[in-house]
């Protein structure tokens, strides 16, 4: 597969990048032969052009706390929180452990729940 683009963002570019990954719990009968994943946690980590080549557990001056965990409502509170108006950055980029098998699904059911429409990149 050949990049999209054939270099990195520029300094210009001011991006976060947001890694997430949910855990669910399989306790939810969907039908009588399968159950329903139900999200439960997820746990984030992100870093900035400012704070990319810092070791983990330092937080940031720009995007603050670096490692982030929602138990509440996992996906609503990780869409609020990629949604909150950041000044500094003009691009948020949110990668996840396995998007396109299982995590990106209940992101993109909940979008389509709120009428939003994605920008996807699929591979």
């Amino acid at each position: 597969m050949r990049l999209l683009k054939d270099t990195l963002p520029t300094t210009g570019d001011k991006v976060l990048y947001v890694f997430y990954d949910f855990k669910t719990t399989l306790n939810t009968r969907y039908t009588d032969a399968a159950k329903l994943h139900v999200p439960n946690l997820v746990c984030v980590q992100q870093f900035c052009s400012r704070c990319e080549e810092e070791e983990d557990g330092v937080d940031c001056v720009r995007c603050l706390r670096r490692k982030h965990s929602f138990w509440q409502d996992p996906v609503g509170d990780l869409l609020t929180y990629l949604t909150e108006p950041r000044p500094w950055a003009n691009k948020i980029v949110a990668i996840a452990h396995n998007a396109k098998a299982f995590d990106l699904h209940f992101i993109l059911n909940r979008a389509i729940l709120l009428k939003r429409k994605p920008e996807l990149i699929m591979d």
